[in-house]
């Protein structure tokens, strides 16, 4: 009888313990929206549970709710993922994460400084190759219906960059850059001699399960469900519609959901992508500077990820995404047993004043309840 009574006491625990987790997150998600963000959802799971938790709607003219399983656009989580089969490459000895950019992509780095011959394939995953990155194309409404449909070569996309002097002196400082991931993505395809997205889904998706993760190549639009994605250009300016978008380059390219991205990130620290080798290797990290720094204090970049401070102790590992009309956070505890992605159908102005703004208290917001969610007991 007393041991009964000690199950039903510690099974009524348990209860309350996930009600309160269940509360907390509602709670985190609704305060993200009443910042002005259309549409929230995250999913949280670990120890057995899958919660999610919605807020706003999927439209503002239609008004109808957000899906629990809606794909988004994932941006820079797509990082991640390049960065997670360029060392499987390294870890089958068929490139060497010392190899430069010029070994494999011959005269491709060169003119006002640039010399790919002194720029490595760590440097390219690490953010500090000192490549120069423009200011995002679409700052403007007219932007965005001008270039929407744009199909970009990777090349052109190197070309432009080419056309700047570095930023900084390869290895001398962290410098976050796009154009290095559409290197490495250049890169993976004459290693492999086949598209890289066609070996992210060989190496990573398939084995994983992972079936509404997608690259969506020439075609602007998102599959269903879907929340339609909002941009804010200005401050105080009005919400665009930019759900349509052609953008899918080896930097920014997938779409997906909630739980295949949560999936990929435990299975990666989970060990169950890349060797031990490899996997210390995408962890050895360097710090990062300026907003990055200000959005996530104390956080460092490894290759494909950023470490960041847990408030309850240790660190977690995560990757964000902003692409135009959607910005993700996705976080998973040091030993991949429990992910927090969260993702946001409205990306709204930073404006000059950065950390005033109700952009960067959408940052601020979402890492508040991806901390929490790891957090939790």
């Amino acid at each position: 009888m007393r041991y009964t009574t000690v199950a039903v006491v510690l099974a009524l625990a348990s209860v309350i313990s996930g009600c309160a987790a269940m509360d907390t997150l509602r709670s985190d998600v609704d305060a993200i929206a009443a910042l002005g963000t259309t549409g929230v959802q995250a999913r949280v799971v670990g120890d057995g549970s899958d919660r999610t938790a919605v807020a706003g709607y999927s439209n503002i003219v239609s008004l109808e709710d957000v899906s629990p399983d809606g794909h988004f656009r994932i941006g820079s989580l797509t990082k991640t993922m390049v960065a997670t089969v360029v060392l499987m490459l390294v870890g089958e000895g068929r490139l060497s994460i010392d190899d430069t950019v010029e070994q494999w992509l011959p005269n491709m780095l060169h003119g006002n400084g640039n010399d790919g011959s002194s720029i490595t394939v760590r440097q390219l995953l690490q953010h500090t190759s000192g490549i120069h990155e423009s200011p995002p194309e679409m700052a403007t409404a007219e932007d965005y219906y001008r270039l929407r449909y744009q199909v970009r070569d990777p090349r052109d996309t190197v070309a432009a960059a080419m056309r700047h002097a570095p930023d900084l002196a390869p290895g001398a400082g962290w410098s976050y850059s796009n154009v290095g991931y559409v290197l490495l993505g250049l890169i993976i395809e004459q290693v492999g001699n086949r598209p890289w997205h066609d070996e992210v889904a060989t190496r990573i998706l398939e084995p994983l399960g992972l079936r509404d993760t997608h690259w969506p190549g020439d075609a602007p639009t998102l599959p269903e469900p879907h929340a339609n994605g909002y941009q804010q250009f200005e401050v105080d300016g009005p919400l665009i519609d930019v759900t349509e978008l052609v953008d899918a380059d080896a930097s920014v390219g997938y779409l997906s959901t909630t739980a295949d991205v949560g999936t990929f990130y435990r299975s990666l620290l989970g060990g169950q992508l890349l060797r031990p080798e490899e996997l210390a290797q995408m962890r050895t990290t360097v710090p990062v500077d300026g907003v990055t720094g200000l959005v996530w204090p104390g956080a460092s970049y490894g290759l494909g990820l950023f470490s960041v401070p847990l408030s309850c102790g240790g660190t977690y590992w995560m990757h964000n995404g902003g692409q135009t009309g959607f910005l993700t956070n996705a976080g998973v505890t040091d030993d991949g047993t429990r992910s927090a992605v969260v993702s946001l159908s409205a990306a709204l102005a930073v404006g000059e004043d950065v950390t005033r703004s109700r952009g960067f208290a959408q940052l601020r917001a979402v890492n508040e309840l991806v901390d929490r969610a790891l957090c939790e007991e």
